[in-house]
């Protein structure tokens, strides 16, 4: 199942959502706890009030937010899942935090005047400052709800140019500037696909050709006002590691109450019911 574009409203609450988790995650509070006094806060005309009463039952259950987020598809993005798992992965130098500040501007944007060019540039941009891997996360975007059919096609393309091809130069190649450029010399060319890019962009692609991929970024958040990506946190001091540490002793000991509570048969999963959310998807 395919994610659908939301309603404006579900991308505000989203937006609210993932600040409110992101700034109690900060007082080392489980995720869970998090996720269920936020449950109370959001606007019931949404459908995330249901997707949250269902993050928390799969949190019970698996003790994992990605799992949950991956279960609806038809209301989470691929791309907001990799980007909460990629988070949960043992040994990854990308907090939760962070994630939930990715996911909260691209929410927002989402919620604002979003454009193609700009939510790509943003992903993408996740993906290389924080390092997590652009195969995955590449197919990933291609199946976000917003890219119509062609930026479908470059998100693939682009998957199969990196490492070939610097940014900026397939950022000009694929923009109406590199079209206007080519026809100084050739007035009749057609370009063998459309280009994606408007000519703003091609132009910063241009001036970007040969140089890092962070000065291209900066320079379109400047001109455009393409939404900015959370830096990755650099602090590594004894009070960053002893939060951590702190973090995963209430993980650790809130599992194994789970735990006992199974072997005592005193946990009931039924009692959260399933979430009118899932249930459509059973009616259709």
């Amino acid at each position: 199942m395919t994610t659908p574009v939301l309603d404006r409203e579900e991308y505000v609450e989203q937006a609210h959502l993932f600040h409110t988790v992101r700034e109690r995650l900060g007082e080392n509070l489980p995720v869970q706890d998090i996720l269920l006094a936020a449950h109370d806060e959001l606007l019931t005309t949404t459908r995330l009030p249901f997707a949250v009463q269902f993050l928390v039952t799969e949190l019970k259950h698996s003790g994992h937010v990605g799992s949950g987020f991956a279960k609806l598809p038809h209301y989470f993005t691929p791309f907001q899942t990799f980007v909460v798992t990629q988070a949960e992965t043992a040994g990854q130098k990308f907090e939760m935090r962070t994630a939930f500040l990715v996911l909260e501007r691209e929410a927002a944007y989402k919620a604002a005047a979003v454009s193609q060019a700009g939510l790509f540039v943003y992903q993408f941009e996740t993906v290389t400052r924080n390092r997590l891997g652009y195969n995955p996360a590449l197919d990933a975007m291609a199946l976000d709800p917003h890219y119509d059919p062609v930026w479908k096609e470059f998100v693939a393309f682009a998957r199969r140019q990196m490492g070939v091809i610097d940014l900026g130069q397939l950022v000009y190649l694929r923009s109406e500037q590199y079209v206007a450029d080519v026809r100084r010399g050739e007035p009749t060319y057609e370009p063998p696909v459309p280009p994606v890019f408007g000519v703003k962009e091609g132009k910063i692609g241009k001036a970007s050709r040969g140089r890092e991929p962070v000065y291209l970024f900066s320079a379109l958040q400047r001109q455009l006002g393409y939404p900015e990506v959370p830096k990755p946190n650099q602090r590594d001091d004894l009070k960053t590691k002893l939060d951590v540490i702190t973090g995963k002793l209430k993980e650790l000991e809130q599992r194994i109450r789970l735990a006992e509570g199974e072997l005592r048969g005193s946990i009931d999963l039924s009692q959260f019911g399933k979430p009118d959310i899932l249930k459509k998807d059973d009616e259709e």
